[in-house]
């Protein structure tokens, strides 16, 4: 299958720059996948779209302040580093710039308390840091680290928490699951009221949100691992959901891709406590085994991210409903407004 085939001319301009002061504003289109049928909302009428017995799953991330500014340590020259994975103790994967400048051995200075020596070399910037540093770990990267916002947002983010979810907790990734900025806490609690279930799993966000697909052919697409946990309650809750026919919807597609995982790890059976690394990659032809419903952005052309949404709704419908967002402005990616496919 050729990723040609999930092309599309996006307008620079509908590429969001920055969070709407009110989360549940953004716009929202829904989009039947039996029929292909569209409307369009705002994102807080996504209430009217859920049924008493479904449950939303959402992934509890949290972001760290990962983007990290310093020097090279011989020349002064300046360096950036995004890191991606803890590996263990004080190495880091991560990304670089200049990386044909970093090699091996190179030692990069962030402040007198901080520094990070490459360890190896990996593919396309990647690289295996390991760091030094004066006090305590999380609390100099809080102090020194900026929020690692995707890099076709051009516009500083003032306040951190406009990039985590309000429901974020458990620290560890790159980036953030955008799908879940455009809850509040007062909509939760509206959708729980109606008796809607709410479950989490965790999904550390890494390496493949910042790679672009560099083949011809979808199959021979090779994901990046992340790391995941599907804990017992949210088990016990999704195996209630299927018993009494409600329908599993996954709060973007972090929290699908980790439902699939565990799936498939289930292979038809009662869903149970999971965990580790998953480099699911979903393409239309894929059969779900969870998720029935999906709560997602609007992706970039040929990503792995719109060929996941492909494979629940069908390329056309998503390729359809893609040109009538653009054509009524919608705002796409991760400050972007959102889509209800079911």
């Amino acid at each position: 299958m050729n990723v040609d085939l999930y092309d599309f001319e996006l307008p620079e301009e509908l590429i969001a720059q920055t969070p709407l002061a009110d989360r549940s504003a953004s716009r929202l289109l829904t989009l039947n996948k039996r029929d292909g049928s569209t409307q369009h909302r705002i994102f807080s009428d996504i209430v009217e779209y859920l049924k008493p017995g479904d449950t939303l799953v959402l992934n509890d991330t949290r972001v760290i302040p990962a983007r990290l500014f310093g020097i090279k340590e011989d020349t002064g020259a300046k360096a950036e580093v995004l890191l991606l994975k803890n590996l263990g103790g004080d190495l880091w994967e991560a990304l670089v710039k200049p990386g044909k400048k970093l090699k091996t051995g190179s030692v990069i200075v962030f402040s007198e308390e901080l520094k990070a020596t490459v360890e190896s070399e990996g593919e396309m910037g990647g690289r295996v840091l390991r760091f030094t540093y004066q006090g305590i770990f999380n609390e100099i990267l809080d102090r020194l680290g900026q929020m690692p916002l995707p890099p076709y947002i051009k516009e500083k983010l003032d306040d951190r928490e406009r990039y985590q979810t309000v429901y974020s907790k458990h620290e560890g990734s790159a980036a953030a699951p955008t799908a879940g900025l455009h809850f509040t806490e007062s909509l939760l609690e509206e959708i729980k009221a109606k008796g809607i279930d709410i479950a989490f799993v965790t999904l550390h966000v890494g390496l493949g949100t910042f790679r672009p697909m560099s083949v011809d052919r979808v199959e021979d697409h090779v994901m990046h691992e992340e790391y995941y946990v599907l804990p017992q309650e949210t088990a016990d809750i999704l195996n209630e959901t299927k018993a009494r026919g409600g329908r599993v919807i996954a709060v973007g597609t972090t929290s699908a891709r980790t439902l699939e995982t565990v799936a498939q790890k289930c292979a038809g059976g009662p869903v149970v406590k999971s965990s580790g690394w998953t480099g699911i990659f979903i393409y239309p032809g894929y059969e779900f085994g969870l998720v029935d419903a999906l709560i997602t952005n609007f992706h970039l052309p040929k990503s792995t991210l719109v060929m996941l949404v492909s494979a629940l709704a069908g390329r056309e419908n998503i390729l359809k409903a893609y040109r009538e967002a653009i054509e009524q402005r919608y705002r796409f990616f991760s400050f972007g407004d959102a889509m209800f496919i079911y």
